[in-house]
């Protein structure tokens, strides 16, 4: 009986270590793939930058109206990139979140950018044995002590936006 709990114990830390070997493996994966993305559209690689999304990737940026599928912030990019005037994405910080199956993963970033400290998250599932980015969302970050200045800022432009959902 002892020797069938030692053999169960071995494995169940057998398991346990390869789990982990796992996860860290998915989250250097992801790492890399981000802060290539990141890497790509500063060094004006069109290709590489959006080979790293889904064909149904969704792209949502600062503006109430950047909410963009593939196709539509392949177009919308596609000059920035040709007049090498896009952007480049720092991070400062990165979490990675994996779901059990390991076949979704999520993260959040705080990025360094010509915008300041901005917040990125995101969405990327496997495909073909690689991690393709499927969702990602770019935020401001405003203090709460400024919020109310930013409010009145952006009052015109919001209510002028709104009008199409009314």
């Amino acid at each position: 009986m002892i020797k069938k709990i030692s053999y169960l114990l071995i494995l169940l830390i057998i398991i346990s270590c390869k789990e982990n070997r796992n996860e860290k493996e998915i989250k250097l994966e992801v790492n890399n793939l981000v802060n290539n993305w990141h890497k790509d559209v500063a060094n004006y690689n069109f290709d590489a930058y959006f080979n790293a999304m889904t064909d149904d990737a969704i792209f949502i940026g600062t503006d109430a109206s950047e909410n963009w599928n593939k196709k539509a912030f392949k177009k919308f990019t596609k000059l920035h990139f040709d007049k090498r005037k896009t952007w480049n994405f720092k991070p400062l910080e990165r979490n990675i979140y994996i779901s059990e199956n390991g076949k979704i993963v999520w993260f959040d970033e705080l990025l360094d950018t010509w915008m300041r400290v901005c917040r990125g998250s995101g969405v990327l599932v496997k495909q073909n044995n690689a991690w393709k980015i499927k969702h990602y969302v770019l935020s401001t970050t405003i203090p709460n002590d400024s919020m109310k200045k930013i409010v009145k800022i952006k009052a015109l432009n919001d209510s002028v936006f709104m009008r199409k959902f009314n």
